[in-house]
C-alpha cells in the first residue's frame, strides 16, 4: 500500500512515524525544510524556531515521541517568566509577589483571578464551547478582571473575533500552563532547539523498511478521489491520504468539503540583538497598541550563550493577508517602543503562516472534522485531538490518530 501526507509539521511526520513499517509513504511539504510551523532556521550559533515553540510538562505523547528517538535526555524544564507591557512599563507576573504588586488589579480581583487559575485544570473546557470567554470571566470574576487582564490577551491573539471566542479555548489555555511554583511556570525546550525533534523524526521515518520520500518544497497542487476508492495526488495514485492543511486549503486543491472553519494566520519576527530590552523576562503580552501582541525573550528563557546573542520574537496574528512592509513596521515600533538602535540588531527575519490555525469561536466543536472521508483522513491543528487549544501535543496526538485509523481500516 502507498500513503500520501499533505504536510510535513510534526502532525504529518508523527503519521509517518506510525506508519513506516505498514505501506510506503509520500510526504508533500510546501516549505524547503520539513516541520511546518515548528521549522528552524540557521542563526549565528545553531538553529532558532521560525515560530517561538515551548512544551508543558502534561504533553504525555509528544515527551514519550522524544524518549523513542532517544531525545529525553536533552529536554529542559525552564523556568517561564511572564509581564505585562502597559504604558511602557513591563509588570512582571511570575511570582505570586509579581501579582500581588501588580496594580492593574484590585486585591479581590486578584484573589478572584487566582482561584480561577486553580479551578481551571478541573473545568470540562468542552461544556464551555458554547459561551463566550468575555460572558465566562465576566460572571467568574468581574468586568474589571477581564478588562484589565483577559481582554488585551483575547484582542492581541485574535483581534476583531475576540468577542466570539470561547470559554472553552480560554480554560484550556489556563489549565495548560498551571505547572508553576513560587518562582513562576516550568516549560520545556529541546536542547539544540526543536529542529533536533523534526531532523531526528525524518531521520527514522527514512530509515524504514518501506520506502518513505520527503519531497520538500513541493505543494499538493491537484487532489482527486480515483475510482479505486483511492486518491491521486499530483497526478500519482495512493491508496489513502492523511491531509493535514486547513480545511480551506485542502478544498482549494481538490479535496472534500470539511466545512467553514475559522483560521487566522500568523506573522512572526525574530530579532537576533546585542542586549536584553525585557527585563529578563522571558514572554512579555502587549497591553498598549501595537503592531504586535507579544514579545518573547527566547534567550530569557533558554541561555543565550547557546546563540552568542540575544534572541526576541515578536508575534502577530492576522485574518486578512499582512502588508508587504509589516517587518519594518514591526520592526520599527519595537526599536521605538524599547529604545532600541539600529547598531544593537544584529539581523532579523521574518515568517509567516496564513493557516496558522483556529480562532476557537462558540460552538467550535461542532465544526470540527470528521475522521474520515472515504480514504481520506483529516489531521493537524484543525483536527479534534487539538480542540480546545492547539499544540505540540495536539499535533503528535492528531497524526498518531489517523495513522492508526488507517492501519485498522486496511489491515
Amino acid at each position: 500500500m502507498n500513503i500520501c501526507i499533505i504536510g510535513g509539521g510534526l502532525s504529518g511526520l508523527s503519521a509517518a512515524y506510525m506508519l513506516k513499517d505498514f505501506a510506503d509513504i509520500d510526504i508533500f511539504e510546501k516549505n524547503t525544510v520539513p516541520g511546518g510551523c515548528l521549522s528552524s532556521s540557521q542563526a549565528a550559533n545553531g538553529y532558532i524556531e521560525d515560530f517561538y515553540h515551548h512544551c508543558f510538562s502534561g504533553d504525555e505523547n509528544l515527551i514519550s515521541l522524544m524518549e523513542k528517538l532517544g531525545l529525553k535526555g536533552d529536554l529542559e524544564w525552564l523556568k517561564g517568566s511572564t509581564g505585562y507591557l502597559i504604558d511602557g512599563t513591563i509588570h512582571p507576573l511570575t511570582t505570586p509577589l509579581d501579582i500581588l504588586k501588580y496594580r492593574h488589579l484590585s486585591l479581590s480581583d486578584k484573589f478572584r483571578l487566582g482561584m480561577l487559575t486553580l479551578r481551571a485544570g478541573k473545568i470540562s473546557a468542552e461544556d464551555l464551547d458554547s459561551i463566550t470567554a468575555r460572558e465566562y470571566i465576566e460572571e467568574k470574576c468581574g468586568r474589571s478582571v477581564y478588562s484589565g487582564f483577559f481582554e488585551p490577551l483575547l484582542r492581541s491573539k485574535f483581534g476583531d473575533m475576540s468577542d466570539k471566542v470561547s470559554a472553552a479555548w480560554l480554560i484550556s489555555r489556563i489549565a495548560i500552563r498551571s505547572d508553576r511554583g513560587v518562582e513562576g511556570e516550568r516549560l520545556g525546550y529541546l536542547k539544540g532547539g526543536y529542529v533536533t525533534l523534526i531532523k531526528r523524526l525524518t531521520e527514522e521515518i527514512k530509515s524504514s523498511g518501506k520506502s518513505c520520500n520527503v519531497y520538500t518544497g513541493t505543494s499538493v497542487s491537484s487532489l482527486m478521489e480515483n475510482t479505486s476508492g483511492g486518491w491521486t495526488v499530483n497526478g500519482k495514485d495512493y491508496g489513502a491520504v492523511v491531509s493535514t492543511v486547513s480545511p480551506a486549503e485542502l478544498k482549494r486543491i481538490g479535496g472534500p468539503d470539511l466545512g467553514n472553519l475559522p483560521y487566522q494566520g500568523a506573522a512572526c519576527v525574530t530579532i537576533g540583538m546585542t542586549r536584553d530590552v525585557l527585563d529578563g523576562i522571558y514572554w512579555v503580552n502587549v497591553r498598549d497598541k501595537a503592531p504586535y501582541g507579544a514579545v518573547i525573550g527566547h534567550t530569557n528563557f533558554v541561555d543565550k550563550d547557546r546563540y552568542g546573542e540575544h534572541i526576541v520574537y515578536l508575534a502577530s496574528y492576522f485574518s486578512e493577508r499582512p502588508a508587504p512592509e509589516i517587518k519594518d513596521i514591526m520592526v520599527g515600533d519595537f526599536c521605538s517602543r524599547f529604545g532600541v538602535k539600529d547598531s544593537e540588531i544584529n539581523w532579523s527575519i521574518i515568517k509567516t503562516e496564513p493557516y496558522a490555525g483556529p480562532v476557537y469561536v462558540t460552538g467550535y466543536h461542532d465544526m470540527i472534522p470528521g475522521n474520515s472521508y472515504g480514504s481520506l483522513y483529516p489531521a493537524g491543528m484543525f483536527s479534534e485531538s487539538n480542540y480546545p487549544e492547539r499544540s505540540m501535543e495536539g499535533s503528535v496526538v492528531a497524526g498518531y490518530d489517523a495513522a492508526e485509523r488507517i492501519m485498522r481500516d486496511f489491515s
